[in-house]
């Protein structure tokens, strides 16, 4: 029990850490007009390059999407393009209300949507890798930023990430089935083991509300020792073990700074190189807990590293484990960095109207959604493997089962947030106004 509740505690602090970036990459964009033209911009080539395909195809998909050739990377359908908008608002709005992580629902509704899961995985890091290079604000953090802990980390990170690939590109190489399964079974695992912990803790909340006050789900994204130069003992034993070279960092922390392994540090990036080529997701839900809770490294130098890496561990897996290999999306790529954008910003504000106890249960209600809808989708991919004795009508149940469970929970809480937003935006206005 002591060690479920501690990694799912080193979870959740990573989930609200990478929405926390989401938040400020999506103000940086949004407040910037020149990031909104070229935002504008990279919209064109969807339009254009996909009437032009769209025309030769005489309107119909192509028989390769979902086969196992490469994809047309800009194939457009106003269709496609407006469920992959709509996908994203709904992660966004996860994301800037909830201040977790959102971005753990694409590549399942992505797959719900029909998509194979090594297209929803490329395309989703592609998107991720779109938005970080656009809302870069490395400029601004350079001072929190070692160079030589990035350097060394992203050593691990890039082999990783290729190790992360490979694998799904050999597994989809041997049966599309089993590379959905796989993916699948990952995400099933992280969002029912995230989902049991975010349940349990909105449950321990309720309990607790009488004595405490919550006021929003991002307020414990930095908790206790985390900003201090305090370490636990993992951290300790682990920056005593002076395996050479030493890596030195938060000078400005420590008087003579810290150190460590570069071993731990090519592991660690290893790691969430590896979470970012299998699942899609960046890997910068595991960055920050592990480079605080594991490392020791204090949260101003992991924030900037975090951004540091985000940007070339999921722009080098996207390009070079997917996009050579035809597989991302551009198409939905795109919608989906539209539709989050605007959905974090909503997001965001809402929570400045609905108390944290209720955003901590639709959270928890999310995750579960999206854990149901992989767990029902297995048994159907594992029947037709002949891995399991299912008949394909009782697989086609389960699976339709949860799709519609995944997307009623998260449609449901979509328009829930957004009818919050649309009836609260005279009081929203004030506060604006007032600061």
């Amino acid at each position: 029990m002591k060690f479920f509740s501690q990694w799912g505690r080193f979870m959740m602090m990573g989930a609200r850490a990478h929405a926390k970036w989401e938040l400020d990459v999506s103000k940086t964009i949004l407040g910037d007009r020149k990031r909104m033209i070229i935002l504008g911009l990279l919209t064109v080539p969807v339009i254009l390059g996909g009437i032009a395909f769209a025309d030769q195809l005489g309107g119909a998909l192509p028989d390769v999407l979902g086969g196992k050739k490469a994809y047309s990377p800009a194939y457009y359908s106003m269709g496609i393009f407006i469920v992959s908008i709509l996908i994203g608002l709904g992660a966004g709005l996860i994301t800037g209300c909830i201040g977790a992580g959102g971005g753990f629902v694409i590549a399942p509704a992505l797959m719900s949507a029909g998509i194979k899961g090594i297209l929803a995985v490329g395309t989703d890091l592609f998107h991720i890798f779109a938005k970080a290079i656009m809302g870069s604000v490395i400029h601004r953090k350079l001072g929190n930023v070692s160079v030589p802990l990035a350097g060394v980390f992203l050593v691990g990170a890039i082999l990783g990430a290729t190790a992360g690939g490979v694998i799904n590109r050999v597994l989809y190489e041997i049966n599309p089935v089993l590379s959905d399964a796989f993916i699948t079974a990952i995400y099933s695992l992280m969002l029912g083991f995230l989902g049991a912990y975010a349940m349990l803790d909105f449950l321990k909340s309720r309990k607790e509300i009488a004595g405490k006050d919550f006021h929003g789900a991002g307020e414990e994204v930095h908790e206790g020792k985390v900003e201090g130069a305090d370490m636990g003992n993992l951290p300790k034993k682990l920056q005593a073990m002076k395996i050479p070279p030493m890596v030195k960092f938060d000078f400005d922390l420590v008087p003579g700074g810290r150190s460590i392994s570069w071993l731990f540090l090519v592991l660690s990036g290893a790691l969430v190189g590896l979470a970012a080529g299998i699942m899609g997701v960046g890997g910068g839900f595991l960055t920050f807990p592990i480079f605080v809770y594991m490392l020791g490294v204090s949260s101003m130098t992991t924030v900037g590293t975090d951004i540091f890496q985000i940007i070339f561990t999921a722009g080098y897996a996207a390009i070079s484990q997917y996009a050579i290999y035809g597989f991302i999306f551009y198409t939905l790529a795109m919608g989906m960095l539209l539709g989050s954008l605007l959905g974090i910003q909503i997001g965001a504000m809402v929570t400045k109207v609905v108390p944290g106890i209720t955003i901590r249960g639709f959270y928890a209600m999310a995750v579960l959604a999206g854990f149901v809808n992989r767990i029902f989708a297995l048994p159907a991919k594992l029947g037709e493997m002949g891995m399991i004795p299912i008949s394909k009508q009782l697989g086609g149940v389960l699976e339709t089962i949860g799709v519609w469970a995944f997307f009623l929970v998260i449609g449901g809480f979509s328009v829930w947030v957004i009818w919050t937003f649309i009836k609260n935006i005279g009081v929203l206005r004030g506060e604006e106004v007032s600061a």
